[in-house]
């Protein structure tokens, strides 16, 4: 990423049903470097959540481990194996073994069909 992008804050939402938290959270994040609090009702870059609103993960995406979904989001850009390696650091060999054990989990035919099956599953959102 380039220094220009860094120039613009994270813009972060709450969505806290409890005040206290929420008040909390506010005081702790405003004068957080790099972030700014959206205005209600304004789109922001993430939001948070009470634990306990999150949706539990699938069956599928319990049964991958956070490598794979780390793999399975590289191979959803397109990624080869040789930049799948190059970007999580790791080796061409791993990169392999990591998509070939996705393969067998999603019970997928190839990588195109490894990531519809995660869409399908809803272990990814494209």
């Amino acid at each position: 990423m380039t220094p220009a992008r860094f120039a613009e804050p994270v813009v972060i939402a709450i969505d806290v049903d409890d005040a206290a938290l929420a008040e909390r959270l506010l005081a702790s994040l405003a004068d957080a470097p790099g972030l700014r609090i959206a205005e209600p009702g304004e789109a922001a870059d993430a939001t948070l959540v009470p634990a306990h609103a999150r949706p539990a993960p699938s069956d599928a995406e319990a049964a991958l481990t956070p490598r794979e979904l780390e793999v399975l989001a590289l191979m959803a850009e397109g990624a080869s194996n040789k930049a799948i390696a190059r970007r999580l650091g790791i080796s061409v060999h791993t990169a392999k073994f990591h998509v070939g054990s996705l393969l067998d989990k999603l019970d997928a035919t190839g990588r195109t069909d490894a990531v519809a099956q995660a869409v399908r599953q809803g272990v990814i959102h494209l």
